[in-house]
């Protein structure tokens, strides 16, 4: 038999759950995956928050793991039972010891990348790669401001970035994050994004601004994000840690400089499977090769899923997690 966690209501981490449920016989076009490691990401919290709304309720979370074929459906190809295989796609669900998914969202995993940075990096690693390579793709010289950047998307994101030869600043919370950032790939680091953090960018940046902004942080940066870029510049706005948006006029970007502004999401830019198959490749890459280490710092069992969402809530992880089933 296989558990699983999920939720039957919509609140904090103690609407989880540890459920049985047997996941069933893949149908046409999918297969069963015995999962061994899961990713933990801050859209999960977003969907027990409601934040995002769910299918339905009862409903699992998680939207990424690494795990083994266990079986195929009808009009499988490509894969084998006993492939090794990850993913980072809808619907939520990951949080489950054996899951049943659609074949044509996963990508076999190379023998040099581990289960347990395969799970830790996929979510992560394909959401800097349309950050960097699509949404403003990076270009050497180009300055760029990364917020959490001593988060797991923020680690991957300002090591990319410098590999691309960005001049990368890194916006963190404590100075032991400060070593942290520095250490994987950012040449300036801000301690605390309360106000003044935008004085200190164009000091940083001699007054010009920097070339884009990738904030996750949403409601308490978004504004001192803005004053960060020079005219013309792109603010990308790719999460809500500290809450939603607020509405914004767009006479406000004229304003600033004629900036650009948009909120993209993975889900869209990996749609097509040659766009995931591209951007699981260049990831792979990246890792294999060294120019992104993918550091591993909180692993927890399934079954303390709410702990795990606890300690992300209260800022105390560092780099990627995982969930071990």
């Amino acid at each position: 038999m296989s558990f699983v966690m999920q939720i039957q209501k919509i609140g904090g981490p103690e609407v989880l759950e540890w459920v049985r449920s047997p996941p069933g016989e893949p149908g046409p076009g999918e297969v069963r995956l015995r999962q061994t490691a899961i990713g933990l990401n801050f859209i999960d919290i977003y969907f027990r928050r409601g934040l995002y709304p769910l299918p339905k309720l009862p409903c699992g979370l998680g939207m990424e793991a690494a795990g083994v074929v266990e079986a195929l459906g009808e009009n499988v190809t490509g894969l084998q039972v006993g492939d090794r295989v990850a993913y980072a796609a809808p619907p939520p669900g990951a949080y489950a010891q054996r899951r049943v998914m659609p074949a044509d969202r996963l990508v076999r995993l190379p023998e040099d990348i581990p289960d347990d940075t395969a799970a830790a990096m996929m979510l992560r690693g394909m959401t800097v790669h349309y950050l960097l390579r699509r949404t403003w793709p990076v270009a050497a010289g180009q300055h760029v401001l990364v917020h959490a950047a001593a988060g797991g998307v923020g680690i991957m994101l300002c090591q990319w970035a410098r590999h691309l030869g960005a001049e990368v600043i890194g916006i963190v919370g404590s100075p032991e994050k400060a070593d942290l950032a520095m250490e994987h790939g950012a040449n300036h680091v801000i301690v605390g994004a309360g106000e003044g953090f935008a004085d200190r960018v164009r000091e940083i940046t001699d007054g010009r601004g920097v070339d884009v902004v990738y904030d996750s942080v949403g409601r308490d940066t978004f504004m001192g994000s803005l004053d960060c870029l020079r005219p013309l510049g792109m603010m990308v706005s790719f999460g809500n840690a500290s809450g939603p948006v607020p509405p914004v006029d767009p006479a406000v970007l004229a304003g600033k400089g004629s900036l650009f502004f948009t909120r993209p999401s993975l889900f869209h830019y990996i749609a097509a499977r040659e766009d995931l198959e591209w951007a699981a490749s260049e990831l792979f890459e990246m890792v294999r090769t060294g120019v992104v280490a993918v550091p591993i710092h909180q692993r927890y069992p399934l079954r303390e899923t709410a702990r795990a969402h606890e300690d992300m809530e209260a800022r105390r992880t560092t780099g990627s997690s995982i969930l071990l089933p």
